[in-house]
């Protein structure tokens, strides 16, 4: 039992639970902006169980590539291939079969639309993210992120079987998050990276460079952000969320930009803590809106 109970521990890492998480936060309000109140409850269900096994299947397989990679960085060296709690042929099997089930499962139980942006994530991410960009180019983390931001057009195409322009914004707005998101964590890790070889903005470039790119995409997301209250059209709930929380959002990164300025970034986490705070508020309000000013008839 102790066994089982380890190897399955260790088939949930593979999936990296936590990205997983954050990417489910994303879907379930855009379903309710989608519905404008609330959908069915079945299609929730099957649109977060299939999302979450095609997310899981890819993350398995950028496991799966970047197994050699992970031995060198401290922050990876737990994860279940290099510890060889699973084998490389587990993971290709468990990451294969879950991947085809998610595709199946979403064009039958929601509908093909949502299967096949699924579909294409997944593939991105594993082709153009990971065997691709990430080991060649300082901008992999941001076309890496339009994987992480299909989640928002399978969750309104779930509802809607199409794809808006209310969608797109959104999916516009965790696109430009994703680089000041991510660009925090490749600083505190910028020596495992380095030592990996993999050259992310923080590798490449001092931290002044990588604070005022930072900057860039936090003014360019928060402008996303506004776009969406006049084309969903959205009250006064979003709007008041993505007004505050998107001043409070350039002000932790001009704080960054600040310390970069001095070259006394001690804590570069503080931002990327806080991005994931902000996003979860942020999509919380895309769900609350239409609840209150669309109200079920």
């Amino acid at each position: 039992m102790k066994q089982f109970t380890r190897k399955l521990a260790a088939y949930i890492a593979l999936t990296k639970p936590r990205v997983i998480e954050l990417l489910l936060i994303t879907t379930v309000p855009v379903m309710f902006l989608a519905q404008r109140g609330l959908p069915n409850p079945w299609l929730i269900l099957a649109t977060l169980f299939g999302g979450a096994l095609s997310a899981g299947s890819a993350n398995s397989f950028n496991m799966i590539i970047d197994t050699d990679i992970d031995k060198i960085m401290n922050r990876t060296q737990k994860r279940p291939l290099v510890t060889g709690e699973l084998t490389k042929l587990n993971a290709w099997i468990f990451a294969t079969s879950i991947g085809l089930f998610s595709v199946l499962w979403l064009g039958f139980m929601v509908n093909w639309l949502s299967a096949v942006l699924a579909l294409s994530a997944e593939l991105f991410y594993i082709f153009i993210y990971t065997l691709l960009l990430k080991r060649r180019t300082p901008q992999n983390i941001v076309w890496g992120g339009a994987a992480g931001s299909m989640p928002v057009l399978i969750g309104f195409s779930a509802v809607t079987n199409t794809v808006t322009l209310s969608g797109i914004i959104l999916f516009v707005i965790i696109f430009l998050w994703t680089p000041p998101h991510y660009w925090p964590l490749s600083i505190k890790y910028k020596a495992d990276y380095e030592a990996a070889g993999v050259p992310m903005l923080p590798v490449v470039s001092d931290s002044l460079k990588v604070s005022q790119q930072i900057l860039i995409y936090s003014y360019a997301m928060v402008q996303a952000t506004l776009w969406l209250i006049p084309v969903a059209p959205m009250g006064w709930i979003y709007s008041a969320t993505a007004f505050i929380g998107g001043a409070w959002f350039i002000y932790e990164a001009h704080r960054l930009n600040t310390l970069a300025k001095k070259d006394a970034i001690s804590n570069p986490m503080r931002l990327f803590h806080f991005s994931i705070t902000y996003l979860t508020v942020l999509f919380i309000a895309v769900g609350l809106d239409p609840l209150l000013f669309f109200p079920i008839s």
